[in-house]
């Protein structure tokens, strides 16, 4: 029972930190796990994003570190991240984002407690 909620506690943790990046920005699957107090925990969050995934979620936010997209290429959900990210005025080129979208750690934590 435990690891249940454990698990149901973090679960919820990530996706707060994905929902706390704003639109027109990305971060990355580290970046979410250690805003979450996961760090180290990357994989946690793309099986998060895998597994409920809701409509109001902002998962195509979420990338790779350096910048590819979380789809793989080709895909009809690599072309809707992409399709997202345009709609936010993100370009993306040749399957990756440039790093001045990317917002990580302190520049993250900054944006939540501002105000």
């Amino acid at each position: 029972m435990g690891t249940e909620s454990t698990s149901s506690s973090a679960h919820a943790a990530i996706r707060a930190a994905i929902r706390a990046v704003p639109a027109g920005r990305v971060s990355s699957y580290g970046a979410i796990a250690a805003r979450a107090g996961l760090r180290g925990r990357a994989r946690l969050v793309g099986r998060v994003l895998r597994e409920g995934a809701t409509p109001a979620l902002p998962w195509h936010r979420v990338l790779h570190s350096d910048g590819r997209l979380a789809a793989p290429p080709g895909t009809a959900l690599a072309r809707e991240q992409m399709r997202r990210l345009a709609a936010e005025g993100v370009p993306v080129h040749k399957g990756r984002v440039a790093r001045e979208y990317f917002i990580d750690g302190g520049d993250l934590d900054a944006l939540l407690w501002r105000g």
